[in-house]
């Protein structure tokens, strides 16, 4: 095999990972969190954009605000949560690009004068900045559960503002009886890269 990191490791991250729809009562601390997000700020964005903002839904008054906007088959898993995290691009991320990218903070005017093309980078690199995201759920021993059933305008007028657009709802914690279900299949290497 040409993978340098440990098969354990992959199997965590990736090969034995699934999306949890039931959780232990276990809390998800706060020193989890911060090591998760210590972890997963070193991927990779274009420009070092880095335009993921975070809600963590802790309080039962703010769960109590989230609960009606999620879709009716995933408002009992994010009510029994640990944690909930709203996933959200800051469409106002070149404000940042001269501290986030010193050796060209021209970058902000140059390229990202204009909200439409924010908006459509912004988009892109939160939504690999989630998935790194999640990935680092994963390495904390965590399950993670995504999801996108959710009023977008809802939430982003009950917690956001109109410079952030939310991306999706993550429910984080130890994975409950009965989490997930079977592995589902996966598209053959032939069946997605091609060489030309």
């Amino acid at each position: 095999m040409s993978l340098v990191l440990d098969p354990a490791a992959q199997d965590l991250l990736f090969r034995e990972a699934r999306t949890a729809n039931t959780f232990t009562d276990e809390p998800v601390t706060e020193e989890q969190v911060q090591a998760i997000h210590d972890l997963v700020k070193y991927g990779p964005t274009a420009f070092n954009q880095s335009p993921l903002r975070i809600v963590l839904v802790r309080s039962a008054e703010a769960r109590e605000r989230l609960i009606p906007h999620m879709a009716e088959g995933n408002q009992a898993k994010t009510a029994s949560a640990p944690l909930v995290a709203i996933l959200a691009a800051d469409n106002e991320f070149h404000e940042d690009l001269p501290k986030l990218f010193p050796h060209f903070p021209q970058a902000k005017d140059v390229f990202f004068a204009e909200r439409p093309v924010r908006e459509q980078a912004a988009a892109l690199n939160a939504a690999l900045q989630a998935a790194y995201f999640i990935v680092g759920v994963r390495a904390a021993g965590l399950a993670a559960g995504p999801m996108t059933g959710f009023d977008f305008a809802g939430v982003q007028k009950e917690f956001l503002d109109d410079d952030h657009t939310p991306l999706m709802i993550v429910n984080i914690g130890k994975p409950g009886e009965d989490a997930s279900y079977q592995r589902s299949p996966r598209p053959a290497y032939d069946e997605v890269v091609t060489t030309v």
